[in-house]
């Protein structure tokens, strides 16, 4: 801070000074600063004897039961939190609950301990550090479900490190009312004992859209700005402030004109706020009657609380990697059955499709490096050993997959549970993956399993151009199509988001790219074969007119984009809609494509 606590600030008059950062929980806060600092959980590196080895084991538990009864703890406390904010962050101590017993990182811990002669805390930094890499480097599309999974292993590190070493806790206790609480980081433990009642809002130096803690922000309904880089150089404890948690700005000592423009937006947002929570039970129902099915993508069994409070209309999209993540042996069909059935009992009745294993051979799954598949991707992994490719070569891992999901939909009721295949290029990659399905069910018969009579429906993704462009012949082997449109508009393009130098040539509003959506659909229309779309361009409500032109009724998005994008659907027309997307199809420039996109939206913005 410029100006310690206490200490007068300059005479005059002081100038607005305005940070921006990343826009996290949306909402206004206007308010005084109050600044907080967390003591590092920090530890120098440092070797032990042989005869130290028992020793430091024992630190090791200490800390791993002192880590246990703090979070224990923090889940007693959150029982005064808004009943949604609950259902976000109690799922989440559970996880770290889970991960402070027999997990990878103890595990690795210990070993460090006894192999590397490492004191306690510097075997837990230095394996919270190897894993944490491990995930944030895998190829994966969902890089903030990568980044939020690193990110909890990190975190509990620091809980053990702080307990290993005696340093305290940030204390949250004593928070003014209706202040702007600033930080360098905020931790997911330290928003849980955040009340919603008392602060206005909260801005940190770190931290993105995508982590547990700006999820643990939106679920509290606190105005939240993260990654305000500079912030903590600009203000002091004391400073009026305003915060726009839409905008992503933090304005220290605002003006007059600032002060009632924010205001203006405070009450705007309130509205618009009550309005938004209204929709979670109406239906997604265009102005002439047609009925558009929304749904949520779910990366960990920790967001379903999310996908109830968005009010989706199932799962569209269960990414099953969580389960092969962060252990050493590969979860057998029971482990599977169990994580599943958590999945469709907390959906109640509601559709679920489980997407099998999509793994790539640049992932460092520990339970799949050993020997199930093979070491090293080549080259160019995002076109090597990946997705159904990988499975068919060792249809072991998709037969179990197979039989736990068949043993699910049993449970779950006809038309339930649903099957996704990832990475499909040919027809013939459906063929075989078919084949391996329909004997794994006969197994099951025979084994005395209580089966569907009809087997659920195998679906396909589309996110190739490949796949795309064979679409029609696929179709004849598939029972549904779900378009991918993220990877789909990486391949097409030759693009990777996660490069710089090249991300700023992605884009899914490309020509090609809605070419080979529009093939793709058409194909599944043609059959009358459900077609939905899973990539980020469902859940962006200025898209939602251009999808639906093109014929797609079936939405899958995070949780939180959903009552959006059901606000646009409640204010378009199918025919406005099928008129829009011809009229776009017929355009050859990007730029020129993104201009109609905005200038529609803006038309339904008004009408919504």
């Amino acid at each position: 801070m410029k100006t310690e606590p206490g200490k007068p600030r300059p005479k005059g008059k002081p100038r607005e000074v305005a940070v921006s950062g990343i826009a996290v929980s949306p909402g206004v806060a206007i308010g005084p600063v109050f600044d907080t600092s967390d003591p590092p959980a920090e530890a120098p590196r440092r070797t032990i004897r042989v005869e130290q080895v028992e020793a430091e084991r024992l630190r090791l538990a200490d800390a791993v039961a002192a880590s246990r009864k703090q979070v224990a703890k923090l889940k007693t406390r959150i029982g005064v939190l808004p009943e949604e904010a609950q259902e976000e962050i109690a799922p989440l101590l559970d996880a770290h609950l889970m991960m402070l017993g027999n997990s990878r990182l103890i595990r690795g811990a210990r070993k460090r301990i006894e192999a590397e002669l490492l004191a306690a805390e510097t075997a837990v930094g230095d394996e919270a550090e190897a894993i944490g890499a491990a995930i944030v480097a895998l190829k994966d599309d969902d890089k903030a479900g990568l980044a939020r999974r690193a990110a909890e292993v990190r975190d509990i590190a620091r809980r053990l490190t702080r307990n290993l070493t005696a340093t305290p806790f940030r204390s949250l206790k004593d928070l003014p009312e209706g202040c702007i609480l600033v930080a360098e980081e905020l931790t997911p433990a330290d928003a849980a004992l955040l009340d919603p009642s008392r602060i206005a809002g909260v801005a940190t130096e770190e931290g993105g859209a995508d982590g547990h803690t700006a999820i643990m922000l939106r679920a509290l309904g606190i105005p939240s700005v993260l990654g305000a880089h500079g912030l903590t150089e600009a203000a002091a404890r004391g400073d009026p402030a305003v915060l726009d948690g839409s905008s992503g700005t933090v304005t220290i000592h605002p003006s007059a004109a600032t002060l009632a423009a924010a205001r203006e937006r405070l009450a705007a947002f309130a509205k618009e706020r009550g309005r938004l929570s209204k929709l979670r039970r109406l239906p997604a129902t265009t102005t002439d009657g047609e009925e558009v099915e929304l749904q949520a993508n779910l990366e960990i069994p920790q967001e379903l609380p999310l996908i109830a409070q968005a009010g989706a209309q199932g799962i569209g999209l269960l990414r099953t990697e969580f389960l092969f993540m962060n252990r050493e042996d590969l979860p057998d069909e029971e482990a599977q059955v169990a994580a599943y059935t958590q999945i469709a009992e907390a959906m109640a009745g509601q559709p679920v499709t489980i997407r099998v294993l999509d793994w790539g051979g640049e992932k460092d799954m520990e339970a799949l490096a050993e020997g199930v598949v093979p070491a090293h991707a080549g080259g160019n992994p995002a076109l090597g050993l990946r997705g159904l490719r990988m499975l068919l070569k060792r249809p072991e891992l998709l037969e179990v997959q197979f039989a736990a999901v068949l043993r699910v939909a049993a449970a779950a009721g006809d038309g339930t549970v649903r099957l996704l295949l990832p990475m499909v290029t040919v027809p013939e990659e459906v063929r075989a993956a078919r084949e391996i399905y329909e004997r794994v069910a006969r197994r099951l018969r025979r084994r005395g399993e209580k089966l569907p009579e009809k087997l659920p429906a195998l679906g396909v993704m589309i996110e190739t151009p490949g796949a795309a462009l064979a679409a029609d012949a696929i179709a004849l082997e598939a029972d549904f199509f779900a378009i991918g449109t993220n990877d789909l508009a990486m391949y097409t393009l030759a693009v990777d988001r996660a490069e710089a130098e090249v991300s700023h040539l992605y884009d899914p509003l490309h020509p090609a790219v809605l070419r080979l959506v529009q093939f793709a659909t058409e194909a599944a229309l043609r059959l009358r074969m459900p077609v939905s779309i899973c990539g980020e361009m469902a859940g962006n409500p200025q898209l939602t007119p251009l999808l639906l032109g093109l014929g797609v009724r079936s939405f899958s998005m995070n949780a939180s984009a959903i009552p959006r994008v059901k606000q646009a659907v409640r204010a378009l027309d199918i025919g406005d809609c099928a008129r829009f997307a011809r009229r776009v199809m017929e355009q050859s420039d990007p730029a020129r494509i993104r201009e109609l996109v905005a200038g529609f939206a803006e038309g339904v913005t008004e009408r919504a």
